[in-house]
Formats: C-alpha cells, sequence, structure tokens
C-alpha cells in the first residue's frame, strides 16, 4: 500500500467516521512516523485529501455574578490564584510559576515571563488583590526563611543563569518554580484545577467552568467595559490580534438583541 491507499484512508475518516481535524491529523502523522521510520519508504504526493473540518467554537464565558459566585466558594491561595487568573487574564501556567519579582506593587504591574510562545508581558495588578497577595507573600517568606535556616529554600533558575548567579536560588526574589532539589516548589496545575472544578459543582454552575474561563471571562468583560481590542490584545499576549477578535462577539448583541415574535403575541 501506498500513497492512494494513504489517501483513501484519511478521506474516510473525515467523510464516514467525522473524525475532527486533529484526529485526522493525528492518524496522519501515525502513517508518516510508520512509513519513514519502520518501513524505511518515503511517502510521496497523497493527493487531494478530503481534510476534517475544524469546529470554530465560541469561548464559554462567565457573567460576572457567576465569577463572584465562584470565586465566593474558594478560599485561601486556591481563591488568589483564580483571582489572578481572573483579574489578571493569566493562563494557569502563567499563574503558577510567578516569581516574587514579578510583582511590582509601587507601579501596579506584574511582569509575564516566558509565556505562550516564549514571550515575556506587562499586565495590570488589580488594586483589590494588592493586600491578600502581600499579606501571602508575607507567610510565605517567613518559611523560606526558615527553609534557608534549614539548608533548604533553593529554586531552578531558567536558562544557565543558575551558573551566572550561583547565590540567585536562594534569594526571595527568585522564589516559586519546580526544582529538582528537595525542598518547596509552586503547587500541582491539578490541585487548583480540581479545586475550580469541585466550586463550579457546588455552586451548579450549568456552564463548564474551568481555570481558562477565568481568562475568557477576562477578556469579554474588559471588551463589554468599553476597552478596544488591541489593549486587551496586549493584556493577553496573543501573537495575532485575530485571536483576540473571538471575544468580540460581545460588542454585537447578536440574538440577545432581537425580540422574539412569540414575545408580542
Amino acid at each position: 500500500m501506498g500513497e492512494t491507499e494513504i489517501n483513501a484512508f484519511l478521506t474516510h475518516l473525515a467523510v464516514e467516521e467525522k473524525v475532527s481535524s486533529s484526529t485526522q491529523n493525528q492518524a496522519l502523522s501515525a502513517l508518516l512516523f510508520l512509513y519513514r521510520h519502520v518501513i524505511g519508504k518515503e511517502i510521496g504526493d497523497l493527493g487531494n485529501v478530503i481534510r476534517a473540518r475544524k469546529p470554530v467554537r465560541l469561548p464559554v464565558v462567565l457573567t460576572r455574578d457567576e465569577v463572584k459566585v465562584l470565586l465566593a466558594e474558594l478560599a485561601g491561595d486556591k481563591w488568589l490564584m483564580a483571582s489572578l487568573m481572573y483579574g489578571v487574564g493569566l493562563r494557569l501556567m502563567e499563574c503558577l510559576r510567578l516569581r516574587v519579582q514579578d510583582i511590582d506593587f509601587t507601579r501596579n504591574e506584574i511582569l509575564v515571563r516566558d509565556g505562550k510562545g516564549a514571550k515575556d508581558r506587562i499586565t495590570m495588578l488589580p488594586e483589590s488583590l494588592k493586600k491578600p497577595l502581600a499579606e501571602h507573600l508575607k507567610q510565605v517568606k517567613s518559611l523560606h526563611d526558615k527553609d534557608l535556616a534549614e539548608g533548604w529554600g533553593r529554586v531552578l533558575l531558567p536558562g544557565a543563569l543558575d551558573r551566572k548567579y550561583p547565590k540567585a536560588p536562594a534569594e526571595w526574589r527568585w522564589q516559586n518554580t519546580k526544582t529538582g532539589e528537595e525542598g518547596r516548589h509552586h503547587m500541582d496545575e491539578s490541585l487548583i484545577q480540581k479545586a475550580v472544578k469541585a466550586a463550579a459543582f457546588h455552586v451548579r454552575l450549568t456552564k463548564r467552568a474551568t481555570c481558562h474561563t477565568f481568562r475568557h471571562s477576562f477578556a469579554t468583560h474588559l471588551l463589554e467595559g468599553g476597552y478596544d481590542i488591541r489593549t486587551v490584545h496586549e493584556l493577553l499576549g496573543h501573537n495575532d490580534v485575530r485571536t483576540t477578535m473571538i471575544y468580540t462577539h460581545v460588542l454585537n448583541r447578536g440574538p440577545s438583541g432581537v425580540r422574539s415574535p412569540v414575545d408580542g403575541l
């Protein structure tokens, strides 16, 4: 079997099996690996393969009241992380990997380092989160000092910075990242994910709320508040403004702005 059979199989997946585009691409990648690295044969032109359509779906967005109720169900550091994801538009791992030096209380700014696409960006520090965040850091600082006194408290630095600055891994400003040494590191992402899922269940949200839903809600609520698309684009750290455009559905009221004829009966 060769190109003709592969074409027929991939087309069958899209037309008959109605698989998603990602499933069809995975099947193609598996076949390419099989032929190149197992059979030892290069695949030529596959011709016109019928591609599975990639669905265009709008993101799940919570209302402000739903966000408020959901956050009220969380407590402690999980409440703080969820509030940062909604209040700043952070991705989950961007939130978990924040270091002490990335938070500027004077300028009300948060520096997000090495976000998606290996990009840094600056976003705001919500005024309402400054006090609880400062109190959290104060508690963690006491714990860090205790760890240092006991011979721990070191973290893994990005790149080769630990060789350039040998004492930096133990410095307070660099704290909060994973490390191969025995010691403390940031919370595992599954813990906050499970906490948000449990909170959504307890408040009986009918929407599927995840950690990333906070980011979607952040962008949508900013646009509803009158902020321009470029500002939201910069705060989210998207490579292309067209990615941010998916949230502009809120600017057009769509079906919610139309009065149904049944209401006039």
